[in-house]
């Protein structure tokens, strides 16, 4: 099995102290913030009641205002302003030194960087801007090009098909890690040309990884996190290593790794992005599809009589239950939007999950309608440059996975409580227990 145990990690107490700039500080800041009545800094600290009581506090924010200020930054949930900021060049994405820490921790973060390939630093594509974010964008977007995801198609039908047979011979079925889970890692693992028989560390490392989009992780949640990075580092730079002395694969990344387009941390950064974002908002999709499915029979027999409609249910599940809640940017300039004045390095949270229930342009918000017209309107895989580059993946695994879910095993059911990932950014299930017939 692949490296697990991060071998050769950052000297732990340069990392200790990085965890103690990026997140011990948060996690001292925000409560006391949150108890003087910021609303940001409630939102940051992320929604801890029961699975869907976070679209209160959206609803709170916009009828605050189109935007809002406070002591850590502004915040939208606002469909229009979300969508102007994540298109205007006056904002980009965020790292690390845009939070605005004082000379000293500045220089403590640059280093004591371990120079992993951590998707929410650069050179992740994510947050990086023109030109460097078309040069990493650009040659990886012929992975995804329509031609693409139709040959994909038939390979999700089989995938699935298959993970059903299995998910049949489970003693005790479980819809997330036996199947929501197995079907987009298959496929990007495929992808990535990476063997079958490593799916399970892919797995593993999706779990271990995916806190880092929050703040204020706890010291052992960050720990195990950069143990994953540092494990999937060695791992990808093997793999490439690999392909460049043994030349002839014909499958996407191959080609790029060979084509020499990309720096080698480029590569494995950016696929490292590919693996958990190809990983993270699907098995969200379909874990939160399969939830509102069954909250809501009228709709799923509504799919079952019209199945050309699961194309646009997908897009409703987007909408409804947003696999990602939130993401940021941070002025470059000084400026205004929407009647709020901004000085140059504000942050801004855009809550995506809010806007998705704006009313101004979803009629009947917080009801779910499988045949919704406006539906495809969700930003859930946000907008401008920096839209996911695997959304039609995502969009195609989604649609197929629940329809073959359904389709076998029409009278499926909990088998008591899901558990829920606990996530502010990352919004699904972590397992759902389940009863076939």
């Amino acid at each position: 099995m692949p490296g697990r145990g991060g071998a050769g990690l950052v000297n732990a107490a340069a990392l200790r102290v990085r965890w103690g700039v990026l997140h011990g500080l948060p996690r001292y800041a925000l409560p006391r913030r949150a108890a003087r009545g910021d609303k940001m800094a409630s939102l940051l600290l992320g929604y801890r009641g029961e699975p869907g009581g976070q679209y209160a506090q959206f609803d709170a924010i916009r009828a605050e205002g189109r935007i809002i200020g406070s002591e850590v930054g502004a915040a939208s949930a606002d469909h229009e302003v979300c969508r102007e900021i994540l298109r205007d060049k006056r904002f980009a994405t965020l790292q690390p030194a845009d939070f605005g820490f004082p000379g000293p921790l500045a220089r403590l973060l640059e280093i004591t960087d371990p120079h992993l390939p951590n998707p929410v630093e650069p050179p992740s594509m994510l947050v990086s801007e023109p030109p460097s974010h078309t040069a990493y964008r650009h040659p990886i977007a012929k992975v995804f090009t329509p031609k693409a995801i139709t040959r994909l198609t038939d390979r999700a039908r089989i995938v699935s098909e298959e993970l059903l047979d299995d998910l049949a011979a489970a003693a005790r079925p479980d819809l997330v890690t036996g199947y929501a889970a197995k079907l987009p890692v298959t496929m990007i693992g495929r992808l990535l040309g990476l063997p079958e028989a490593d799916d399970e560390y892919m797995l593993e490392w999706g779990e271990a990884a995916a806190p880092l989009l929050d703040p204020g992780l706890p010291w052992p949640v960050y720990l195990r996190a950069q143990r994953a990075l540092r494990g999937l580092d060695d791992y990808l730079t093997a793999h490439f290593a690999r392909i460049r002395r043994e030349p002839g694969s014909d499958d996407p990344f191959a080609l790029l790794a060979a084509s020499g387009e990309l720096t080698d941390r480029e590569l494995v950064t950016n696929a490292a992005l590919l693996i958990g974002a190809g990983f993270e908002t699907t098995v969200n999709l379909i874990g939160n599809g399969v939830v509102a499915l069954l909250e809501h029979p009228d709709q799923l027999e509504r799919l079952r009589a019209e199945p050309d409609l699961w194309p646009n249910a997908v897009e409703e599940i987007l909408r409804f239950s947003s696999p990602v809640q939130r993401t940021a940017r941070v002025a470059r300039e000084d400026g205004e939007i929407a009647g709020l004045r901004f000085r140059k390095g504000t942050v801004v949270s855009l809550l995506l999950a809010g806007a998705n229930r704006d009313p101004a342009v979803f009629d009947r918000p917080h009801e779910f309608d499988v045949a919704r017209p406006e539906a495809k309107k969700n930003v859930s895989f946000g907008y401008g440059i920096h839209a996911c580059i695997g959304a039609a993946l995502a969009r195609m695994e989604g649609a197929v996975g629940l329809q073959a879910l359904f389709t076998r095993y029409p009278d499926l059911s909990l088998d008591g409580p899901g558990e829920h990932r606990g996530l502010s950014t990352l919004y699904g299930w972590a397992s759902l227990p389940a009863r076939l017939k």
